[in-house]
């Protein structure tokens, strides 16, 4: 068994596609109309046919308020890896991405959280 494709649920596919594209750098995996929405996924560059991350429609009753609870605790909604947080932020916050937590040295690993502009935090992190 192995992880094929994973979710985040967002407020607008468009947005989250253009933001985890071209703020993340993502690349666009997957577009495929499925009724009022898309099955759209991204991927990482790094391993285009590896795990795909699913743009989901926060659509169902129960995702609006589980999405607002995570925020209002700041709770990320998923984890991504990069190689050096420090260089992360910053490449991120000249793009223009906000953080709730700069980049913090937590002893075995490096982590940070941004505000996905679709209704998530999300953390990066890396090990050091």
């Amino acid at each position: 068994m192995r992880i094929n494709i994973t979710s985040v649920l967002v407020d607008d596919q468009a947005k989250a596609l253009a933001f985890y594209t071209e703020k993340l750098g993502f690349v666009k995996k997957t577009d495929v109309p499925a009724g009022e929405a898309r099955w759209l996924t991204v991927a990482s560059p790094a391993d285009p046919d590896g795990v795909e991350l699913l743009l989901e429609p926060d659509g169902h009753p129960a995702a609006k308020p589980f999405k607002q609870a995570l925020v209002a605790d700041g709770i990320p909604l998923t984890q991504f890896a990069v190689d050096d947080v420090y260089a992360e932020v910053e490449r991120l916050k000249e793009l223009g991405v906000e953080f709730i937590q700069e980049a913090t040295d937590l002893g075995p690993v490096v982590t940070a959280v941004l505000d996905d502009t679709c209704g998530n935090l999300i953390q990066i992190a890396a090990m050091k």
